[in-house]
């Protein structure tokens, strides 16, 4: 019906968990149907074909012909990392609910996730919300109003939906970051266009400008940016009427300004990497959680909605708290990163013994560093292998409670859940930033003699097709 890299109209007509839209196409064969990312239903949408299959393809979504008739179209830009910021709060939630309980039903092996379900945790703010956002420079400009593509540019907002080498610029608040950044960004566009020196080019590999990068503190109500260049023309560059365009701009928000030189040429590479130096200020901002404090630098792991996190770990510390936890008990945050919801759980109780463990070193020595700066004492961490951690720590065997899981996107490799199982938790709670492979993991669970007893989903990035989950489960004992 049709072939790979055909652009097509299509009408959306049902939405897919992970934010895909649902074009159906009556056939000879019957109905084909076609999943479009980031789209919702009602719109006319044009899209391109990824993947074809004999009764579905994929495709990426090039342009919104026609809005869907319960979309409002509001003062905020539109960008490709915010698809549904003209759909009504309410009625994104609806579907993701509805679609993430199908596919618990379909992939995790439950039958009736409608029993099981708790609640539906919404964002704070559904504005605003996040706490660090990646704007990238490019010589060659798309623009959204004309659908030209400009050569010989100075662009600074976000990368074209589905283009790696082209750019929309930001000239309005997204509606997700900082509104009072984004209404100045066009403004340091402006100011380092004067420059002279030239954005990116993404194709050729060359040019000056790349990437700012700011993270926001919401307990201080600070800024901390991270101007990325290469080296070419750096003596050119006037760090110091950048500083003093920003400061003379926002004042006592800005907490401090970082300049990194990245030379290397791959455009997915960490665009923190290269040579760093601070140019104002301190190199960190300090966020609150639930009363505690944690540092953060530039490079750290965060969550990014830090307002709604807080929910997210009340509600999985609920779970953990359903049981009791005896004074020779352990509770082993596992995947712990940087130590946050054991540290949090540390503060509800004094009395429960924790143990957060982490095969990165480097975020196991975040976690000590700002247990101590919380006073926490009765947790322990631990930069280990999950595999090894009995037969490297023995004194815990026979005495782990309850396991909390809060893995990457991917979820949990086979075998290092079959690892996860045999350290014999009574009890799991999942956090799952993916509940696709959460699912996954939950039908190996139960095969393996865990039910599950309870679910709630979390919005952490309204306007998004992201949704997180939270899985509680229970061992079964023979007998």
């Amino acid at each position: 019906m049709f072939h790979r890299a055909e652009i097509v109209e299509l009408d959306i007509v049902d939405y897919a968990f992970g934010g895909k839209g649902i074009a159906r196409i009556p056939s000879a064969d019957g109905e084909y149907i076609v999943f479009v990312e980031n789209a919702f239903p009602g719109q006319k949408i044009s899209a391109k074909i990824k993947k074809k299959k004999k009764r579905f393809a994929e495709a990426s979504l090039i342009e919104v012909i026609t809005r869907s008739p319960i979309e409002q179209v509001n003062k905020f830009q539109e960008i490709s990392g915010a698809p549904y910021i003209f759909v009504p709060i309410e009625e994104q939630e609806k579907v993701k609910k509805q679609s993430t309980l199908e596919v618990i039903r379909r992939i995790g092996g439950i039958s009736d996730p409608n029993s099981l379900f708790d609640e539906f945790i919404s964002s704070p703010s559904s504005m605003f919300y996040r706490n660090k956002m990646e704007y990238s420079f490019s010589c060659i400009e798309h623009i959204p109003q004309t659908n030209e593509e400009l050569d010989d540019a100075f662009a600074l907002g976000f990368k074209r939906r589905g283009t790696w080498w082209k750019v929309e610029s930001l000239n309005k608040p997204s509606g997700l970051f900082d509104e009072q950044w984004e209404t100045l960004l066009k403004d340091i566009r402006e100011h380092l266009k004067n420059s002279g020196l030239p954005a990116w080019h993404p194709p050729k590999k060359e040019g000056f400008f790349r990437h700012i990068v700011v993270r926001k503190s919401f307990s201080e109500d600070k800024l901390l940016v991270n101007l990325v260049t290469s080296s070419d023309g750096i003596q050119s560059f006037d760090r110091a009427a950048f500083v003093e365009f920003l400061v003379s701009n926002l004042g006592d928000r800005i907490a401090g300004i970082q300049h990194t030189i990245n030379d290397n040429v791959a455009d997915r590479a960490k665009i923190e990497n290269g040579e760093y130096s601070l140019l104002y200020g301190e190199g960190i901002v300090t966020e609150e959680i639930l009363g505690l404090k944690f540092e953060i630098s530039m490079e750290s792991f965060f969550q990014t909605n830090p307002k709604c996190a807080e929910l997210l770990y009340s509600k999985a510390l609920d779970y953990v708290f359903e049981e009791e936890i005896g004074k020779d008990d352990v509770v082993m945050d596992l995947f712990c990163g940087t130590g946050t919801i054991g540290q949090i759980m540390s503060s509800r109780s004094s009395d429960v013994r924790i143990i957060g463990v982490d095969i990165v070193p480097e975020a196991i020595e975040d976690a000590k560093r700002n247990s101590i700066q919380n006073g926490i004492a009765n947790i322990d961490f631990y930069a280990a292998d999950v595999g090894k951690f009995l037969s490297e720590f023995p004194e815990y065997a026979g005495k782990i409670k309850t396991i909390i899981l809060d893995p990457p996107r991917a979820g949990i490799a086979p075998k290092t859940l079959k690892k996860v199982i045999q350290l014999g938790a009574d009890n799991i709670v999942y956090i799952s930033c993916n509940p696709s492979t959460q699912a996954r993991d939950s039908d190996t669970l139960h095969k393996e003699g865990y039910v599950a007893e309870s679910l709630s989903l979390v919005d952490q990035f309204p306007h998004t097709g992201h949704i997180e989950s939270i899985m509680k489960f229970k061992r079964l004992h023979e007998g």
